[in-house]
Formats: C-alpha cells, sequence, structure tokens
C-alpha cells in the first residue's frame, strides 16, 4: 500500500491589512459592532495586481522551502 506524507506546509497573507477602525471611516458601523458579531479585527486585502495564481505561487514556495 502506497501513503502520503505531509513534509511541508506554506501560507501567505497579502501585506496590506484593512482594519475595523478603517471600515468605520467608510460605512455605518464601529469596531466593536463587527468584533462582537463575526470575531474579525483586520482583513489582509491583495493589491490590484496580485491574483490567486500570485498567492499560491508564495505559499507553495514556502512549502517547498520547509520540506527541502
Amino acid at each position: 500500500m502506497t501513503y502520503a506524507k505531509i513534509i511541508g506546509t506554506g501560507s501567505y497573507l497579502p501585506e496590506r491589512v484593512l482594519k475595523n477602525e478603517e471600515l468605520e471611516s467608510r460605512v455605518n458601523t464601529s469596531d466593536a459592532w463587527i468584533r462582537e458579531r463575526t470575531g474579525i479585527r483586520e482583513r489582509h486585502i491583495v493589491d490590484e495586481d496580485e491574483s490567486t495564481v500570485d498567492l499560491a505561487e508564495r505559499a507553495a514556495r514556502k512549502a517547498l522551502e520547509a520540506a527541502n
């Protein structure tokens, strides 16, 4: 029987961070309201020139590096 083995993992988050405080100035909400209902304090936002493929590539490279 053939077995699979995970020898490395990787992840990547876009550098731009959007905090709840920034949303307060855009829409009628508050940091407390968002955190109470979702638990979210901040989110990472891709730049206009980034795609899902770019994010996946960076995560894959980290996984390969971790696996040697």
